[in-house]
């Protein structure tokens, strides 16, 4: 019944182990794993993992790191083809991420927005990542905006006023384990944040939780976040999860 929107579990961090890391993940009742892509190779590689696995789907898309000199139009329509996947159910991991020197804004913008038409065109729910961007990202999704336009606020990282104006925009705020650190404003955006509008990630294999910090994370990990949102929530787990279950194969339309 729990589920992890975003994990990275088809990357090489996981090569030497990925059948145990599986085992774990379904012996702690993990029943749905999102495997986004940041590229097209990584891609191809979310979706031969999840051709594999009835409970694994991918997402295919270009990472604000990958927006450099190698996408063209060819890796739009590479990306285009990848979508009509049967186990694809989003476009991204896409979006802006301005934290370090030197990166090309207007190219990840550039990028941003060919993802974002794609999702349009495809009808598909969109994987989004953010940091060190808010007021550019809001600003193009607000451009781009469509009857059709919806996704994830992957690994959100805004403060409540932030994740309200995301939902205003058709997206739900997923969770990671950084809302166990101790000087993390996601247990606050959870109060604040209706449960039916919360997803939960690990973003395996970084940002493991407490008292795994700084260790490799895993999907099995997904169940302490979702246990402090339950918390948080003044509500079991289960019950948690199941709402935020149904959430997540409503947005990704997994039957």
């Amino acid at each position: 019944m729990f589920i992890d929107a975003h994990c990275h579990l088809s990357f090489p961090e996981f090569d030497k182990d990925r059948d145990e890391v599986i085992q774990r993940l379904a012996k702690n009742d993990i029943s749905l794993l999102i495997d986004p892509g940041t590229n097209l190779m990584t891609s191809k590689r979310s979706i031969a993992l999840s051709s594999r696995y009835s409970f694994i789907f991918s997402t295919v898309g270009i990472h604000p790191h990958d927006a450099g000199e190698m996408f063209d139009e060819t890796s739009a329509s590479g990306i285009e083809q990848l979508a009509a996947s049967p186990q694809v159910v989003g476009i991204g991991e896409t979006g802006l991420d301005y934290h370090y020197e030197g990166i090309d804004r207007e190219k990840q913008i550039c990028v941003f927005r060919a993802m974002l038409q794609i999702a349009k065109r495809m009808d598909l729910p969109v994987v989004i990542h953010c940091r060190d961007a808010w007021s550019d990202t809001l600003r193009v999704l607000k451009d781009e905006k469509a009857s059709n336009l919806r996704g994830m606020m992957h690994c959100f990282s805004g403060d409540a006023e932030l994740a309200q104006e995301c939902i205003r925009l058709g997206f739900k705020i997923s969770i990671p384990g950084t809302i166990t650190y101790r000087r993390s404003s996601l247990p606050d955006v959870v109060m604040q944040t209706a449960i039916g509008d919360l997803l939960t990630e690990t973003d395996a294999p970084w940002l493991a939780p407490v008292p795994f910090r700084g260790k490799r994370n895993e999907p099995a990990h997904v169940r302490i976040v979702t246990e402090h949102i339950a918390t948080l929530k003044e509500q079991s787990p289960d019950q948690t999860a199941a709402i935020i279950s149904r959430t997540a194969h409503d947005l990704f339309a997994i039957t």
